[in-house]
């Protein structure tokens, strides 16, 4: 069964993307392990905790709103 990416794992790839960090650096800089953010990429994970959300928006620099939106 194919996975839809979410709103949020199409940001967070686009944000990562326009900042020049990998899967890897993001999931150092938030703090989360790197399948982690494989997964929520890729749609295996469609909803990451708030916890999650809230960390790798830090990580790029953004509020959370612009994850979601």
């Amino acid at each position: 069964m194919p996975n839809e990416k979410t709103t949020i794992a199409k940001n967070i790839k686009k944000l990562r993307k326009q900042r020049g960090l990998s899967q890897d650096k993001l999931s150092k800089l938030a703090d989360i392990s790197h399948n982690t953010i494989i997964k929520i990429e890729s749609g295996a994970i469609q909803s990451p905790t708030m916890d999650t959300a809230h960390k790798i928006a830090k990580a790029l620099g953004v509020s959370l709103d612009d994850l979601i939106k």
